[in-house]
């Protein structure tokens, strides 16, 4: 794992690690920050081998509408205040089950673009299950939170490449 994921704007790079991208967001949603700095950490270098990419020129879409990954996203790229970041649902993939349909991550930086897809055994079936229930106990709710913390803890522990696919 890299420590930082590092742009650019008008030529002045920055650097954010995934504290950052969390206490940006707050302590909702670990796992969605988590994968939000993962998609970045093996997307950036796909889309500007040279790298650093300009963070106002990168375009995110995905069929994940996680407030953690949106945040995330925002802080690293301004891609929500920009309106360069698009939740589409119809990017889902059904065919991949319930725990990995929603994790398609499409970027797009000038003329190059990439989409990962997570790999099985990051987002657990009992995660999905509570996450998507509507009316939640306060024991739900304190297990749903030791849930994004599991799961955070995975996807950081891998190198992006184990975590997420690439295709071209």
């Amino acid at each position: 794992m890299t420590d930082t994921i590092a742009v650019a704007e008008r030529g002045v790079v920055s650097a954010f690690s995934y504290e950052d991208m969390l206490r940006y967001h707050g302590p909702g949603s670990p796992g969605g920050v988590a994968h939000a700095f993962k998609v970045l950490e093996r997307a950036l270098p796909l889309l500007e081998p040279e790298g650093p990419c300009e963070r106002r020129e990168i375009v995110i879409e995905t069929a994940f509408g996680g407030p953690g990954a949106r945040d995330g996203f925002e802080l690293v790229t301004r891609a929500v205040s920009d309106e360069r970041l698009h939740v589409d649902p119809a990017l889902a993939r059904p065919e991949r089950g319930r725990a990995l349909e929603r994790f398609v991550f499409r970027l797009r930086y000038r003329e190059r673009h990439v989409t990962l897809v997570l790999r099985d055994g990051f987002v657990t079936d009992e995660f999905i299950d509570l996450a998507r229930t509507a009316e939640r106990t306060p024991a739900q709710e304190r297990h749903l939170d030791r849930l994004k913390r599991e799961m955070a803890e995975r996807v950081l522990a891998r190198p992006a490449s184990e975590v997420y696919d690439a295709e071209p």
